[in-house]
């Protein structure tokens, strides 16, 4: 595997400064010059790699020793999420979820024991309770809004802490800095799960965190067209992710990498646009008779508004919204009367998408009670006007079926 903490090419490496992260975004991890002044690094699609002689070939002497192993398509991105990650080095992973799951079964093992927030992704959660449960890992699942308090939930076995912040779904602030405090004292490893905010708005190895993981998939894709994942950690903790990785067998092919890496050239950009957008349609959303509160913790009226002022210097296009009750039929008639917002598991394109959800089934640290039905919504691209109207119709056909 190539080493991507090796910053050897790329305009952001080569000065020693340190350049602001929408300029790490733009140059980290190409160089023209090496490649006949093209500005993006060619795709490169292959799995053997020649050796000059027998010396070199038997001591694996080369800068790539196998496709699966990395080429200059693949380090490229690396070397750029490594530099706006802040982390020693970058795994990519063919999903977010495989993103998820390799670094899990990196820090722990048979008869270990991992503490996980409550309001984890939920495909995250299925490995915990199936597939880790059956190698015998053992999962515990702790509130959101523990902090510091996590530490009467450790056990002698405890290895890792997972994550997410905003929670998923339901957008719960976790502080990141006091859980760190703890893990770090009792020598556990930390891993979050950094999808939401990326490393734009929130960079977890600054704040301590071993692990950072993201579902490349979304914003830097951007474009709903690739599935990717991406693993940032520092010190042991990217060599047990290594090693891992390898074991697995995983690899991702060269032209995915080359759309995430076109992607991430223009992540802040698109960024500030969901920002600004999502702000103006949670205002406006929190307004509405038909709503009857918005998740969202950029929110001053949010309940973790303060640890996201805090700790985040920005918020992305996700955040959810509770509307007041409703039969389940106007529920069905507002989503069915979207046109502008598409129905689909997933976020972080261009596109504005729309989802009903419920947590209550799957949480046991914490109660998901709500008074209304729950909808997250990702805010794309369009202009927020057509955005507006396309709600307020949607909403005015959710009305006419509840008034029977």
């Amino acid at each position: 595997m190539s080493d991507a903490s090796r910053d050897d090419h790329g305009a952001d490496g080569a000065s020693g400064a340190e350049r602001g992260t929408a300029t790490k975004i733009v140059h980290a991890g190409r160089d023209p010059r090496r490649f006949d002044g093209f500005v993006n690094t060619p795709v490169v699609r292959g799995s053997t790699v020649l050796y000059p002689n027998y010396d070199d070939l038997i001591h694996h002497r080369a800068r790539y020793t196998y496709g699966r192993h990395g080429n200059p398509t693949s380090e490229s991105l690396q070397v750029a999420l490594t530099a706006l990650e802040g982390g020693d080095g970058v795994v990519l992973t063919p999903s977010g979820l495989s993103a998820v799951t390799t670094a899990l079964l990196a820090v722990a093992g048979s008869g270990d024991h991992v503490l996980v927030v409550d309001s984890v992704y939920r495909p995250t959660r299925n490995f915990c309770d199936g597939l880790f449960a059956r190698l015998g890992v053992e999962t515990t699942y702790y509130d959101p809004l523990i902090g510091a308090g996590i530490a009467a939930l450790i056990r002698p076995n405890t290895k890792a802490i997972f994550l997410e912040a905003p929670g998923s779904q339901s957008f719960e602030m976790q502080d990141v800095p006091a859980i760190v405090a703890v893990a770090k004292a009792r020598g556990i490893t930390t891993l979050i799960d950094n999808t939401w905010a990326t490393p734009v708005f929130f960079k977890p190895h600054a704040f301590g965190v071993d692990i950072s993981i993201q579902s490349g998939t979304k914003y830097i894709c951007g474009h709903a067209d690739v599935s990717i994942g991406t693993i940032s950690a520092v010190g042991d903790a990217l060599r047990k992710v290594r090693v891992t990785y390898s074991a697995l067998g995983m690899t991702v092919g060269p032209d995915d990498i080359a759309l995430a890496a076109r992607g991430l050239r223009t992540l802040a950009v698109r960024l500030a646009h969901h920002q600004k957008a999502a702000l103006e349609m949670a205002e406006w959303l929190a307004a509405r008779p038909e709503v009857s509160r918005v998740l969202h913790p950029a929110l001053p009226s949010d309940p973790g508004h303060a640890i996201w002022k805090r700790d985040f210097c920005g918020a992305s296009g996700l955040f959810s919204l509770i509307l007041k009750p409703v039969p389940e039929a106007a529920v069905a008639a507002f989503f069915d009367a979207l046109t502008l917002f598409g129905m689909g598991y997933s976020w972080g394109g261009y596109e504005s998408l729309a989802i009903p959800f419920d947590c209550k089934d799957y949480r046991t640290a914490t109660r998901w009670e709500v008074e209304g039905p729950a909808v997250r919504v990702h805010i794309g691209l369009e202009d927020t006007a057509d955005l507006k109207a396309d709600l307020d119709q949607a909403f005015a056909r959710m009305r006419e079926v509840a008034a029977g």
